[in-house]
């Protein structure tokens, strides 16, 4: 399916009339229909087009969410879940219209067991506003995507980031959550013990779900210890091969790597220009290490010997925190330092994810066919677990671009599942990637719908999305 081919999804104008008008009455300024506002909780970040909903309503409880999703429910009326709007894949669209449904006012942290590592949260709680709530705790939460995405819609995209090569991604870091059903009734899918046998784990069968299931109000994640020391910088190398390969041997070697992050030469220009970064334009390795004051040392310089072997180097490693704090900075900024490279364009960033023995390969191919294409598309990967994300740059008023750009991305796609791999190893399904997902799972899409049938048979949570 072609990245412009949005599916579209009957409208229910009668039952949209119902509902306005009584969410109007009930929740009064926290009702909102005004086109600006209800264009900036569809779709925003990259090319997808944006599509609007009727209405975007706040609720502040989860007896709040229950109260519009049964209202919904019984005039089939479209629900969509909103955090902050960073998705990449078309997630937040209302294809059919709707009440898009935003969890901001939702932001309050309910408990925090420091004995226990874990913490409860409602789902409008940002990343960023948790670990500074943690920081005197000696404790954070290591899931950092590049954006300052809320904690319920990292949830709902399975998010990932630079740090889950260690900690891995929100799949392995919720131990729960609470969620309601297309029916307005609350499940709870789990209690705060770390491991459980009890029947179906429905806490991962949420995570992922892309609201098309249930609508997250709160969830319990882990926690972690702040490391006693931290040591990180930048290596340079000839080439993506060498990177990639410095990486694999340090994944086998067994190096507790923390954050090990790939730029191409493209990118990190542009991170020169829009970070003042002042570091050779080559791709590069950015890399972290978590321990002890000898330990991350010796790491460090453990790396810096695998690096030099395959042409890497010098590798500027630093404990200083400020220091540290520019290059992971610069890091999650690289979306938008990616735009500097053609000012005005519209970018569509996509992620793909391969076993680690083929991430050079796949990269290889990847440059090659961006070469070909005479596309500027910067590349930057979370490389530890074979995943990247290519930023593509396009002018999305010229139908030749679009169409090259969908062509890339196809082929971007296949490559990665023809290497046993997968089609998004972080951003999702959406809508931009609907039309791989059955060439990666095959006749496990029908166990899907049969799912998506039984939990929501009327079809209003996120209608139009994952297949």
């Amino acid at each position: 399916m072609a990245l412009s081919d949005l599916r579209q999804v009957p409208r229910n104008e009668e039952g949209v009339g119902i509902v306005l008008g009584v969410l109007k009455q009930r929740f009064g300024e926290r009702f909102q229909t005004g086109k600006s506002i209800r264009e900036q909780h569809a779709h925003t970040t990259t090319y997808i087009p944006n599509q609007a909903p009727d209405g975007v309503v706040f609720p502040e409880s989860s007896e709040e969410v229950q109260e519009v999703v049964k209202l919904c429910a019984g005039h089939r009326v479209p629900v969509i879940a909103y955090g902050t709007g960073t998705s990449l894949e078309g997630h937040v669209n209302a294809p059919g219209g709707g009440i898009s449904l935003d969890t901001s006012r939702m932001n309050r942290i309910l408990a925090v067991h420091a004995e226990d590592l874990d913490c409860i949260v409602e789902p409008g709680v940002t990343r960023e506003a948790l670990n500074a709530h943690l920081r005197d705790t000696g404790l954070f939460f290591p899931i950092d995507p590049g954006a300052n995405a809320s904690l319920g819609g990292m949830a709902a995209t399975r998010a990932s980031g630079t740090n889950a090569v260690r900690y891995g991604t929100m799949r392995e870091n919720v131990l729960a959550l609470t969620a309601v059903l297309a029916d307005g009734s609350v499940i709870s899918t789990g209690r705060r013990a770390k491991k459980s046998s009890a029947g179906y784990d429905l806490t991962r069968l949420m995570v992922g779900s892309e609201g098309t299931l249930g609508i997250i109000t709160s969830l319990t994640l882990k926690l972690f210890g702040i490391p006693q020391a931290i040591s990180g910088g930048v290596c340079p190398f000839p080439s993506i091969e060498k990177a990639c390969e410095a990486v694999i041997a340090t994944i086998q070697m067994g190096i507790p790597v923390a954050r090990i992050e790939l730029v191409n030469e493209v990118q990190m220009r542009a991170m020169k220009i829009y970070s003042k970064l002042d570091y050779p334009e080559s791709p590069c390795l950015f890399v972290e290490f978590h321990g002890s004051d000898s330990g991350v040392a010796e790491q460090a310089e453990m790396f810096g010997e695998i690096a030099a072997d395959y042409g890497g180097g010098p590798f500027q490693w630093t404990k200083v925190a400020e220091e540290r704090a520019k290059l992971w900075k610069a890091r999650h900024d690289a979306y938008w330092s990616a735009l500097t490279l053609r000012p005005g364009a519209k970018s569509l960033s996509t992620d793909t994810c391969v076993p680690i023995s083929r991430l050079a390969e796949c990269i290889a191919e990847t440059q090659a066919d961006i070469d070909a294409m005479g596309l500027i598309a910067p590349i930057v990967g979370h490389v530890g677990d074979g995943n990247f994300h290519v930023v593509l740059l396009i002018d999305p008023a010229s139908p030749s671009e679009i169409e090259q750009m969908e062509k890339f991305v196809a082929r971007l796609n296949m490559r990665a599942i023809g290497m046993d791999g997968t089609c998004t190893g972080e951003h999702g399904i959406g809508q931009g990637k609907m039309g791989f997902l059955e060439h990666e799972v095959g006749h496990s899409v029908e166990v899907m719908r049969a799912i998506k049938a039984t939990l929501d048979p009327n079809g209003i949570l996120n209608p139009g999305k994952i297949f």
